[in-house]
């Protein structure tokens, strides 16, 4: 069944005045978020790709208005590709970085994606694990279990999924759930709906659950309410 979504597309100034909002909420003081950012770059999301690295990039440019987040680029496409790019501070480089990476045709890699964040939290606390993608083409039992594993080290998955593939919402909503993250779905055009709650997870990276709370209380927003009930 499909998903309705969440929001309607907004203008430019409401998300201006949203961003405007991250940038001026408080951060807990002490070490820098650190924030995974996947993306599923397989065939199937090819259409929508320039309009996906245009709204994908609006987090980049929250997390530096916000400050205090380091961002780790994660991409996977064709036969076992799969690429971990260095940890970066500044937005434009994940920007330059993302806008290289080219959709060509593969099986989903989600698994590796999860038991990256899991390799990587081991090293360094990581605070979130963001995924964008459309399908979902592997075994559900394995992800469920590393979900599992990152829910209990407090890393929540914040799953935002393009398109409305049924099969791909069910597993989203579970290993989102096992994590004590988030599952979204949004049309590629709900330009206002990804802005927003992507620019919410960077809050989220950065201050935790009360920036989080304060950030909804700020913004009214009802979608951003029902994310934090996620969490």
């Amino acid at each position: 069944m499909a998903l309705p979504p969440l929001l309607q597309p907004a203008n430019t100034g409401e998300v201006t005045e949203f961003l405007r909002r991250t940038a001026a909420t408080p951060l807990v003081q002490g070490a820098r978020g650190r924030l995974i950012f996947a993306l599923d770059a397989t065939a199937s999301r090819q259409p929508g790709w320039d309009q996906a690295c245009q709204l994908q990039g609006d987090l980049f440019a929250a997390a530096a208005t916000l400050g205090g987040v380091a961002l780790q680029l994660v991409w996977y496409r064709g036969y076992d590709e799969f690429h971990a790019e260095p940890w970066q501070t500044d937005a434009a480089t994940v920007q330059r970085r993302m806008s290289a990476v080219h959709c060509r045709g593969g099986l989903t890699q989600i698994g590796r994606v999860l038991a990256h964040a899991l390799a990587e939290t081991s090293r360094h606390r990581v605070n979130a694990l963001v995924l964008i993608g459309d399908c979902l083409e592997e075994q559900l039992p394995p992800l469920t279990a590393l979900a599992g594993q990152l829910g209990v080290l407090g890393v929540p998955i914040f799953l935002f999924q393009e398109g409305q593939n049924a099969d791909a919402a069910r597993g989203f909503r579970e290993i989102a759930r096992l994590s004590r993250g988030a599952h979204c779905a949004f049309d590629a055009g709900s330009a206002r709906q990804l802005r927003e709650l992507l620019g919410a997870v960077a809050v989220y990276a950065a201050g935790g659950r009360t920036a989080l709370e304060r950030l909804c209380a700020t913004a009214g927003s009802e979608q951003l309410l029902r994310l934090t009930r996620q969490l």
